[in-house]
């Protein structure tokens, strides 16, 4: 079963199943790669942005940036 990240709503880890969308490109570069562990720390309370750590490091996460990542539940 796969989602996107934009719905998760619970912190915890995920794999990464795939990225597609206008972000691509920028959220390769950074390290988010399909095949990656992703934890989401937390959500602001209006939902968004979002924080999450891949590997090391922690990212913040538009709505429209967190659309492109599918993962798998």
């Amino acid at each position: 079963m796969s989602t996107k990240l934009s719905n998760i709503t619970k912190p915890g880890k995920f794999q990464i199943k795939s990225i597609a969308g206008a972000e691509t490109t920028r959220l390769m570069e950074m390290g988010i790669l399909p095949g990656s562990t992703l934890e989401m720390v937390r959500k602001a309370p209006t939902g968004f942005p979002v924080e999450i750590k891949v590997r090391s490091s922690l990212y913040t996460l538009r709505k429209s940036e967190a659309d492109c990542i599918e993962l798998e539940v």
